[in-house]
């Protein structure tokens, strides 16, 4: 079936996307990625829907950075951090961490194009390891944001508020 007229395709992208997020706030990051990646391996639309499944939950993070943010009224900040917990500049990052942060920004500028060049990107060139450091940074910055909107008493999606129950 055509993944575009595929009426329950985002049902099954949200539902493989919230138990990818359970199982990374469960400390599980290699369940959290085989959840995404296994998913997608029996797809016949396997990079459309690791495409749309990352993007998902970029523009979720978009989302929450606005909220946490209160609309751009107050600047969220961006930092990276290398393996020793020091800060290292964006263009200093891994090149997978890279993607995801330049994807980020795009969304959360409303570049919806720039931030699918991004995975398109990284579906063309990267190794599988650096395809899942994509992911597993979506999906750990996707938990981080939900909290911290949950703290505050801001909206979090159903899909995304349920991987965060225990």
């Amino acid at each position: 079936m055509d993944p575009e007229h595929d009426p329950d395709r985002r049902l099954r992208l949200t539902a493989v996307a919230s138990e990818a997020l359970a199982a990374a706030k469960a400390g599980e990051d290699a369940v959290a990625v085989d959840l995404v990646t296994g998913f997608l391996s029996g797809s016949p639309e396997a990079d459309t829907d690791i495409r749309e499944l990352v993007l998902l939950l970029f523009s979720e993070c978009s989302g929450m950075v606005a909220a946490l943010g209160s609309g751009g009224a107050t600047p969220v900040k961006m930092q990276v951090f290398d393996e020793d917990g020091q800060e290292v500049p964006i263009d200093d990052a891994d090149p997978p961490v890279r993607t995801a942060i330049r994807t980020l920004l795009a969304e959360v500028h409303g570049d919806e194009a720039a931030a699918q060049e991004q995975i398109e990107i990284a579906l063309a060139n990267g190794a599988p390891q650096e395809l899942a450091t994509v992911v597993l940074q979506a999906l750990r910055w996707t938990l981080k944001l939900a909290t911290e909107c949950h703290t505050r008493e801001l909206a979090v999606v159903p899909w995304i508020a349920e991987a965060l129950e225990d």
